[in-house]
C-alpha cells in the first residue's frame, strides 16, 4: 500500500507532462482501429487534438476536459504503473459530430464553406492502447493487454455551471485474431467523476493497481473447457430473442441478463455458421470461448456510450453459462 501511495504522489507531481506529444512511445498503432465498427469513424490523435474545438459549460464558460486530455491522462497513469512495458500509439474512434462555423461564415452557403471556416467536436470518443509486452494465448488466439476509455459529453450537463464530468476507463485484453475486446468487471470503472485531469490520473492508476491480469486470463482460458451442443446453442439464441419482449415482471425473475440487442443476437446466430475463427465444429458443438468471441464481436456494433458496459456484461453472461454447465444447474437461457 505504501508503494502505491508513493508512486501516485510521483505521478501527480509530474502532472504537466500529461500534455506532452511524447506521452506514448513507439510508432505502431494499437490494432487497426476496428475494436469498434458501426456508428463510429476513425480519427487520428493529431486531428482530435488540433482540429476539434473544446465545448464549455454554458453558464460560466469554463472549459470541459477535452478528449485528448482524458486520453493522455489515462495513458500517463498506465505508463506510470507499467513502467517497464512498451506501449503502442492509441487507436481512436468518434461519433456524433457537433458541427459549426466561425462567425465570419454566418450565412455562407454550405458548398462555399472553406475548411478553416468549419468547426467540429465529437460528442462521443473511445480509444484503446495496447501493451504488447504483456500477452498470452487462449484457444490459439494471441491476446495483448489493452487499456482504454470512453467519453460521452451527453452524459454531462453542459448547459449549467462547471461540475464533475463523467468518464469510463478499462483494462483488459484484445484478441489479435478478431480485435475483440475482453473486458472483466474487475478491470472496468463504469463512471469516473472528475473535475481535473489529475483526478482522472488517480482513478485510472487505482484501477490498474487493483487489476490482476492472471485471474482474467485463467478464467477466460477455462471457457474452452465447456461446450454447448447445437440444441443448447439454438435454445440460447431463441431465448435471447424472446427475452427482449418479456414482461418486466418476468424479466425481474431472471437472474441472468442478455447483454446484446436483438440485432446483435442475429449476428451471433449468423456467425455460429460462418465465422472463420469461432464457428461451430463439424458436430455443431461450440465451446464457450468461441461463444464469448461471437458475443464480443457482435458488441462492436454498439454505440460508444454502451460499448464497454455491454462488453463487461457479455463476460458475466458467459461466466453464468459456464457455472450452469459446470454444476449441471438450470439456466433460463439454456432451459
Amino acid at each position: 500500500m505504501l508503494k502505491y501511495e508513493v508512486a501516485m504522489n510521483d505521478l501527480l507531481q509530474l502532472e504537466p507532462v500529461i500534455t506532452s506529444d511524447e506521452i506514448v512511445a513507439g510508432p505502431a498503432i494499437s490494432g487497426d482501429s476496428s475494436f469498434m465498427s458501426a456508428n463510429t469513424e476513425v480519427i487520428s490523435e493529431y486531428d482530435l487534438r488540433s482540429k476539434c474545438i473544446i465545448p464549455v459549460f454554458c453558464k460560466d464558460n469554463e472549459s470541459t476536459i477535452s478528449h485528448p486530455e482524458f486520453m493522455e491522462a489515462v495513458i500517463y497513469a498506465a505508463q506510470g504503473f507499467f513502467k517497464r512495458e512498451s506501449f503502442l500509439q492509441p487507436a481512436v474512434r468518434v461519433s456524433h459530430p457537433i458541427k459549426g462555423r466561425i462567425p465570419s461564415a454566418i450565412g455562407k452557403p454550405v458548398e462555399q464553406l472553406r475548411e478553416d471556416e468549419k468547426t467540429v467536436y465529437y460528442e462521443r470518443m473511445a480509444f484503446v492502447v495496447e501493451v504488447p509486452s504483456i500477452r498470452d494465448t487462449i484457444g490459439g488466439n494471441e491476446l495483448n493487454l489493452t487499456i482504454g476509455g470512453v467519453r460521452a459529453y451527453h452524459l454531462d450537463n453542459l448547459s449549467g455551471r462547471k461540475a464533475e464530468e463523467r468518464f469510463k476507463v478499462f483494462i483488459g485484453f484484445k484478441n489479435k485474431v478478431c480485435v475483440n475486446l475482453c473486458i472483466w468487471s474487475d478491470g472496468f470503472k463504469s463512471e469516473i467523476r472528475a473535475r481535473s485531469v489529475s483526478e482522472i490520473v488517480q482513478e485510472s492508476f487505482s484501477l490498474f493497481s487493483s487489476f490482476r491480469p492472471e485471474y482474467q486470463l485463467e478464467a477466460m482460458g477455462s471457457f474452452g473447457d465447456y461446450s454447448l451442443s447445437e440444441h443448447q446453442f439454438a435454445q440460447l439464441i431463441g431465448r435471447s430473442r424472446l427475452y427482449q419482449y418479456l414482461p418486466v415482471r418476468v424479466k425481474k425473475e431472471i437472474q441472468q441478463v442478455i447483454p446484446l440487442s436483438d440485432c446483435q443476437i442475429s449476428t451471433v446466430a449468423k456467425d455460429y455458421y460462418s465465422d472463420k475463427s469461432f464457428c461451430r465444429d463439424a458436430d455443431g458443438n461450440i465451446d464457450l470461448w468461441r461463444v464469448y468471441n461471437l458475443f464480443t464481436r457482435a458488441n462492436k456494433s454498439s454505440y460508444i456510450d454502451t460499448f464497454l458496459d455491454r462488453g463487461v456484461a457479455a463476460t458475466s453472461f458467459i461466466g453464468s453459462l459456464q457455472n450452469a454447465l459446470k454444476s449441471d444447474s438450470e439456466h433460463w437461457f439454456l432451459s
